[in-house]
């Protein structure tokens, strides 16, 4: 059994963990807060932006234009949105199993954009080309910074140096639901029944002043949006999570101390009663 001594100290030291562990929950929460209303005021454009997009291009036949015809390249550029600090369950290993388990992503053929140093240094320690690190964005997300990065992006798009464009970000459903997911940008892939049904009404998206044009402006604020959408989400998710562990780890740490108080108790017991024992044996000794 160990001595009073170490569980004394075990039990402060878990004790001062519990202090932090408490600290770093409060302050997840108050985040929280502020990212979640961020996020639930994001997310229907962030939906309806995808959903317009692919529905109009899947209504507009057969337009030859840089941003909707698959390059030759196979390098496929993935943004994946992290965090840049841990403690926050299985929120960043999530991302990076996604990742590292889709069969549409061989790691010869992916190209990284990390946003978030967890992300970046779990997949350049796995073998993946990083190519991009932009981990600063997540620390407070703007539309500015998804535009910046669209822009690179759709720069190597166009000028053939990749072929397809992916998004892995965390989907922020409540507090306690965050899905992780991936979703490709580009080239837009439509859905068979509405382009079907178009066909068969003869229905035709009709742009002003051109296809090109229209493309041109249309595309990279879709590109922009879901970026943005998704940074916003991944705050949120990201805050809920470390919420989340914080909470379990003070409840963990409360049982602990628990368990060394009474183990305290019982060596403290067997301390006095030994003592008694030896005092009586030697009065009756003596007598």
């Amino acid at each position: 059994m160990a001595s009073m001594r170490d569980i004394k100290r075990r039990k402060g030291s878990i004790q001062s963990t519990q202090q932090i562990t408490k600290a770093m929950k409060l302050v997840s929460t108050v985040k929280l807060q502020k990212a979640r209303t961020r996020a639930e005021q994001t997310n229907p454009y962030f939906n309806y932006m995808y959903q317009t997009v692919t529905s109009m291009l899947a209504k507009s036949g057969t337009i030859d234009h840089p941003y909707l015809r698959k390059g030759e390249s196979t390098k496929k550029a993935v943004v994946v949105i992290t965090s840049n600090r841990g403690l926050a369950g299985g929120y960043n290993s999530n991302i990076t199993k996604l990742v590292t388990g889709s069969e549409e992503l061989p790691m010869e053929d992916v190209e990284v954009y990390a946003i978030g140093n967890k992300g970046k240094e779990t997949l350049e320690r796995r073998g993946y080309e990083i190519k991009e690190d932009d981990s600063g964005i997540i620390e407070s997300p703007s539309y500015e910074d998804a535009a910046a990065l669209c822009k690179k992006i759709l720069a190597d798009y166009t000028a053939g140096k990749i072929g397809e464009i992916y998004l892995a970000y965390t989907h922020f459903k409540n507090t306690v639901s965050h899905e992780p997911k991936l979703i490709k940008l580009l080239p837009v892939e439509f859905d068979e029944e509405e382009i079907s049904q178009a066909a068969e009404a003869n229905v035709l998206m009709n742009y002003e002043p051109n296809e090109e044009e229209a493309l041109d402006m249309i595309i990279p604020k879709y590109v922009t949006s879901l970026f943005y959408g998704a940074l916003v989400e991944a705050v949120a998710s990201e805050n809920g999570a470390r919420m989340q562990a914080m909470d379990s780890a003070t409840s963990n740490a409360e049982e602990l101390i628990s368990d060394l108080t009474l183990k305290y108790n019982r060596a403290r017991q067997g301390s006095i009663t030994q003592e008694l024992t030896e005092i009586i044996a030697g009065a009756s000794a003596i007598s």
